[in-house]
This record gives structure tokens, sequence and C-alpha cells, in this order.
């Protein structure tokens, strides 16, 4: 025994002082930690400060059985399962049951309900048996922090997120700046496992996200939003996009994106129009135009032959959509109504020989290099190049005139369009005008110019009237209005569908598909001092109902036009100090002094209505004092008396 206690004693002092530090910082260690205080992430909001995205809190409600005496159980357990029924929507018997049956069980981690509101977590904190607290009530409120985007499912995709699903649209591009930095606060254990603060002051504060402004105008995104819903619900199209923009600031107004379930219904699967990258068709041949024309190889007057509406170069065909073509008709009309043979035999001819002079104007117009948005995702346009001796052949220039053989997002083509509505002036396209932090503004962004003129003035002016007379005489003659003008380009092109099995085995050869499509339209409002541009683009139209850029797309851009133009006030200044007509001012001085020799006499204003009776008396130089409300009953100074300026009328309403 005294071997053993010996021992012991010189186990004691080993690890009191050898080993000492070492337990003591293992003990801290076990029953101290430093907890995570994580910051506010920013708001997004509406240009005009209407909130797009913010962080709510959400709690888990469960409750510990166990920890509530039992004569306290039975003599409030119906009511906190009455009080849940009302909260929750079940039935007393429902929760009463439950709440017995997880006691019987000895459940201390029972679900009572998930994402509940603070509101309702409040609430919740009061009910019978939970008001007690964790302790002797057995209550459990779990906190977690939820995105949730007020205006719903409308812009989900650039509006965005960060967080499992990735980076996508203003909340993934601007994720550092919004979520701000956590900070830290020491917390020590005690009984129950449970963890408390050891000081009231936090090692480090917390930093809040910065709040980010979109350009995003919520009106507009709701017109342009359900206009294209309509569109593809009608047409059960796969997916389709549309996208307003604003023609002087390249600010975003509206972007939708919605793609088909296989129950028919749609959401925003993808930012389709920032993401795919397709063969425009038809909208391009704005490009093909405008190059002939700036090099000044043709002009809008120029005559071509559009023969019968079919040729065949190198043995592939081309052919318009009219049977029969439409003869021999000017540059500016081939473009009006959309001819493939005519614009592929202007370009034919003056580029055949030298194709790079054309990818040049290309490259000048800026459409063979990616924008740059801070949205991920972007997709890179493709033009083919001479350089490029594997995909280039001996049709490749053909094609490209008619917009196949290459590529573009859809909002690389509207950034196109705005610059021939802005007079030549390219601007990148902005999905963002500020960020604040504490309601003070941290950083600006402003309109960054891509080009200062894609094409000499005299080219912009001669394409904008031949995209005005589309509407007005061309392929998208049924979305004309007498009431508003707008211009644009229609777009109707063939998918190329790669090699595939069929269900019964067959090899099917790749190729253009005659039964899928892609239509569009692209242009701006008004026509004559343009204020948005806007395109649409719709995938895949069931072909009965229709496919045709005119038919499918043209009436989407309409009805969003027209409903900006009629819910948008139109400010005009007007010159307060404008010229002065001497004979429209000694006409106004004939018909006062004429005035005035008229109400030299008390006038008679019995009956008339009190605010009427009151201008007239004052505008001839009365005082006017008035009793009761209504019409004038009686007047103080009887009709035909001499009038006398200041003097006081008393009036006697009914």
């Amino acid at each position: 025994m005294t071997l053993f206690l010996c021992v012991i004693v010189f186990q004691v002092v080993s690890i009191q002082y050898s080993e000492g530090d070492k337990y003591q910082k293992l003990s801290t260690e076990i029953t101290r930690r430093q907890d995570t205080i994580y910051a506010n992430k920013g708001n997004v909001y509406s240009s005009d400060g209407k909130l797009l995205a913010t962080s709510i809190s959400k709690y888990t409600i469960r409750m510990d059985v166990m920890a509530v005496k039992g004569n306290i159980f039975e003599k409030n357990v119906k009511a906190l399962a009455s009080s849940l029924s009302g909260m929750l929507g079940r039935s007393k018997g429902y929760y009463e049951q439950k709440l017995r049956s997880a006691r019987k069980k000895k459940n201390r981690y029972l679900l009572i309900a998930r994402n509940v509101g603070y509101n309702e977590y409040l609430k919740m904190k009061t009910f019978p048996i939970f008001k007690l607290g964790v302790y002797k009530g057995g209550f459990i409120g779990e906190h977690k922090t939820v995105r949730e985007h007020p205006i719903g499912k409308i812009a989900e995709r650039t509006i965005g997120y960060h967080d499992y699903r990735g980076e996508a649209g203003i909340e993934g591009a601007f994720a550092d700046e919004m979520i701000g930095v956590n900070g830290l606060r020491w917390k020590q254990k005690i009984a129950k496992g449970q963890w408390k603060p050891i000081n009231d002051v936090n090692e480090k504060e917390p930093i809040d996200g910065s709040d980010v402004i979109t350009t995003i105008d919520v009106n507009i995104q709701d017109i342009t939003h359900h206009a294209l819903l309509r569109q593809l619900e009608y047409f059960e199209a796969d997916h389709g996009c549309a996208v307003v923009m604003e023609t002087a600031t390249g600010e975003i107004k509206a972007i939708s994106n919605l793609g088909r379930t296989s129950k028919g219904k749609y959401f925003e699967k993808r930012n389709y129009a920032i993401w795919e990258s397709h063969e425009p068709g038809s909208t391009f041949k704005l490009a093909s135009l405008m190059a002939a024309l700036d090099d000044k190889m043709i002009d809008t007057s120029t005559v071509v032959d559009t023969e019968k509406g079919r040729i065949y170069i190198h043995g592939d065909k081309v052919e318009d959509s009219q049977r029969g073509g439409y003869g021999v008709i000017s540059a500016g009309r081939v473009f009006e109504v959309s001819s493939n043979v005519g614009i592929v035999k202007l370009i034919r001819k003056h580029y055949d020989h030298q194709p790079e002079k054309f990818i040049q104007k290309l490259e000048q117009f800026k459409l063979t290099n990616k924008l740059g948005v801070p949205i991920k995702g972007e997709g890179r346009p493709y033009i083919r190049t001479p350089k490029d001796k594997k995909n280039w052949y001996k049709t490749s220039l053909e094609w490209m005139a008619w917009g196949y053989g290459i590529s573009l997002t859809p909002l690389q083509t509207l950034t196109f369009y705005n610059a021939v509505a802005n007079d030549g002036v390219m601007v990148k396209p902005k999905f963002i005008k500020e960020l604040r932090y504490q309601n003070k503004t941290t950083r600006v962004f402003d309109t960054e110019i891509i080009s200062a003129q894609i094409a000499s003035p005299n080219t912009i002016k001669k394409v904008k009237k031949v995209m005005e007379n589309v509407v007005l005489k061309g392929t998208a003659d049924n979305i004309y209005s007498p009431n508003f003008s707008m211009a644009g380009k229609t777009g109707t092109a063939k998918k190329y569908v790669s090699a595939y099995t069929d269900e019964n085995g067959k090899r099917v050869s790749g190729g253009y598909s005659n039964k899928r499509y892609v239509a569009s339209f692209a242009g701006f409002f008004p026509a004559e001092r343009p204020k948005y541009s806007c395109i649409v683009v719709i995938h895949d139209p069931k072909k009965e109902k229709g496919y045709y850029g005119a038919t499918v797309a043209a009436p989407v851009f309409k009805e969003i036009a027209q409903k900006i133009y009629t819910n948008t006030p139109v400010n005009d200044k007007v010159d307060l100090n404008s010229k002065k007509f001497e004979s429209i001012q000694n006409l106004y001085a004939a018909y006062d002094e004429k005035a005035q020799k008229e109400f030299i006499k008390m006038p008679n204003v019995k009956g008339m209505p009190a605010m009427d009776a009151i201008s007239l008396l004052e505008n001839i130089g009365l005082k006017v004092k008035v009793s009761g409300v209504g019409r004038v009953k009686s007047q103080s100074i009887k009709k035909g008396e001499k009038l006398v300026k200041g003097k006081t009328i008393t009036l006697k309403l009914s």
C-alpha cells in the first residue's frame, strides 16, 4: 500500500508539473470555443428601389418532451396542441397525440415545424409549456438564414444565387462584396452541452455585406416575363428569352429566360440570353447590309434580281420564304422582305473575292468578341474566317450573309442592334448601377462604351430607315401600330440537328431540320428617338401553330413595346421665356378691358357653386367671406350695385 501510494503521488506531481500545460490546454479546448458570428448578406434592389433578393430568418422548431415535468405536461398539453393547431393548420387531436406519443417514447428532439418565420417563432415561444423556456418547457428553436426573392421566380437566374448550385447571376458575380466579413465570439461550455458567451463584447464584430442596386425595372420585367410566357405556352415552344435594354446607357431593364418542363410548365432553367450561342438567321442580315453600305459597295437603292426565289451555289440551295421570289427589287427592299436570295447575291458579288474584308467589317461591328458582362457563363460568338481553312468552305461567306454557319448569343445580337438605335455608339450591357453600404454609395458603375462609332452616320441613318420599313411594309407589318413607331428585323432559322439514332434503332444523319426552328425579332422603339431596344428569341415552337419570326417572336416585341410606351410618362420641357407675339398680347389686353367694363356692377352669383363664385368675385377685386357649404343662397352685395375694389362680400351657401 505504501508503494502504491508513492506511485500515485509521483503521478500527481508528474501530471501537475511535467504535463500540466498540456492538460490545461486540452481542458480549455474542450470547454471553450470560438463561435462565428455570421455577417448579414447584402440585399439586391431594382433600379426603382424595390427589393429583389434578401436574407430572412427561418426556424426549425423542435421539442425536448422529457424536459417538461409530468404534472405541467398533463395540465397544459391540450392548450399547447390547440395553439399549434391554430398556427400550423392540423387538428388539435393530431398534435395532442403526437406530443403524448413522443413523451411515451422519451423523445428529446421532436420535430414540430420547419421553415417558421421570425414572427411565428416569437409567437410560438409564448405558447403553453413552450413559454417556460428550453430547460422547463423543452422549446428548441434552430435558426438558419435563407435567401428569398420577393418578386418570386421572375428574373431568378439573373438575380442569381451563391450557394451549392454555383455562382449564378448578379449574386454570383458580386458574391465577395455581398457576403461581408464574419465576426468571432468566445463561448464556454456549461451544463447539458449548452454554450454561452464569455463576454458581452465580441472579439471581432461582423461587417455586413454591400447592397447591390441593379438596372432592372420591376414593371418592365413583369411586362416582359408575362409577354414571353404567354407566347411560349401558346406555341408550346421548348424555351425562349426576351431582353429590354435602355438605348443610351446600356442598362438592362428586363431579362426573361424560360424553359419548358416535361409537364409543360415554364421556369428559368438557364440564362439563355447570356449563355446560349446559336445561329441567328435573318436578324444577322442587318450586319451584312451594314457592311456593304459602309464599304460603299451598295446603296439601299441598288437593284438586285431575286430571280424566282431560288438559287444554287456550289450545289447548295438558297431560297426565299415566298414562292416565286420577289423579282427585281432594291437592296433596301431585300432587307424589308428578308429575301435570302437577295442578300446572298449582294454579298457574294462584292465580297466573294475578298471575304477577309467582310470579316473585318464584322470585327468593326464588335461581333467577334464576347461582351465581358459580369454575369458568369457568357457564350462565345463564333464567326468563320478564311484563316481557319479547316472550317472555311466555298459557301461559308454566302451562308454567313443570311445568318448561318455563325453563332451569337441573344445579348450580343441585341447589343449590336442597340448600337444602331444609339446612332452608332455601342455601349456595354449594364446590369448594376451601384454598390451601397449602410445606404451610402461605395461604387458607381458608369456606362461603358465598347465602340464610339461602329459605322458611318450615313450608314446608320439608312439602316434605321429600312428597319422602320420592316414594320411599316415588310415582314413585320403584322405588328404595325398607328399609335407608336417601332423598327426591327424578323429572324427565322432552321436548327441544325446532330446525327442520332431514332427509336427504331435507325441511324439518322445530321443536318438542318425542317421541323425545328428558332424564331426571333430584334429592334427598338420609338423609331424616331429610340428609348429602348429589345430582342425576343423563341426555340422550337410547334410548327403546326407557326414558326416564323413575324408570327412567333414579333408579337412579343410589340406587346412589350406597347405596354412600356403606355406606362412611361413623357417629360417635355416648356420654355416659359418663349417669344411673345404683340398681336396676341393686344387681344388679351382688349379682352381684359372689356371684362372690367362688364363687371363694373355687381354680378348675380346666386345658384353658382361656391368655388366658382369665389373665383369670379376675387378676380374682379372683391374679398370674399363664406358661411355654409354648397351653392350660393344669398349675397351681401346685391346684383347691379357699383363695385368697389377691396370691399368684402359675404356669401351664404345652401
